[in-house]
């Protein structure tokens, strides 16, 4: 996934209680923000911090914040993968004497994710399944190389993850930056938190192969024999 999760500590080093008026967080061009500081309540959304948003002397807050790329950016990978910078913060304050304070951060700066050559992701997984009973996936595999590239896949069995369907399948030709989705079959027969793992992707003109282990998770569930009674 190309989200980008943000954690932002907060530290009253005064010797008073400060009112947070404000602590949001401004998003780079390609970025949309989501807040993630409140918990639905009716209607409306309810501070986790409760409604008198009061920050006590040496007291911490950690505000916690999403940035999805903007849907014109999502499919340039290229593009977001060179993207270091995410936003920045302003954060507006009140004393207990009245006199308001405004800190803005300079641009935050993230790590790049290295994502090599082909970068395999999930755009669809069930989070539970039950055990010994196929169910579906769909891969997206990007090319993010600078080159064209021949991709053949190879999905190998694992001790507790078994693929359906032929194996050595050719995907064709995938150009610089381009993607395609490729849905897929696969079962566990162990009980608990599974990693999908066991995909190949080899580039016939170079010969080169890349493996892709651990991709995501899912939780493979027994149905007992009461429930089909």
């Amino acid at each position: 996934t190309d989200e980008v999760f943000l954690e932002a500590q907060i530290q009253n080093i005064t010797t008073s209680p400060m009112f947070m008026e404000k602590v949001s967080l401004e998003p780079s061009m390609m970025y949309n923000v989501t807040e993630l500081n409140s918990v639905a309540s009716g209607n409306e959304g309810e501070s986790t911090f409760g409604k008198m948003s009061y920050l006590q002397p040496m007291d911490t807050r950690q505000y916690l914040y999403c940035l999805k790329p903007k849907p014109e950016y999502a499919e340039k990978a290229g593009v977001i993968k060179g993207v270091t910078v995410i936003g920045k913060l302003d954060i507006v304050w009140k004393t207990n004497l009245g006199e308001r304070g405004r800190l803005q951060t300079s641009q935050l700066q993230r790590m790049a994710p290295g994502y090599g050559d082909i970068r395999l992701s999930l755009e669809v997984i069930p989070d539970t399944v039950n055990l010994e009973e196929p169910f579906d996936i769909v891969c997206k595999i990007t090319n993010c190389s600078e080159r064209t590239m021949d991709l053949v896949m190879e999905m190998c069995n694992m001790r507790s993850i078994h693929w359906c369907g032929i194996s050595g399948r050719q995907l064709g030709k995938l150009s610089p930056g381009a993607s395609l989705s490729l849905p897929l079959t696969v079962f566990s027969s162990e009980q608990g938190l599974q990693s999908i793992s066991g995909l190949r992707l080899t580039d016939t003109f170079l010969k080169r192969t890349y493996e892709y282990d651990d991709i995501a998770q899912t939780i493979e569930i027994a149905l007992s024999e009461a429930s089909f009674a």
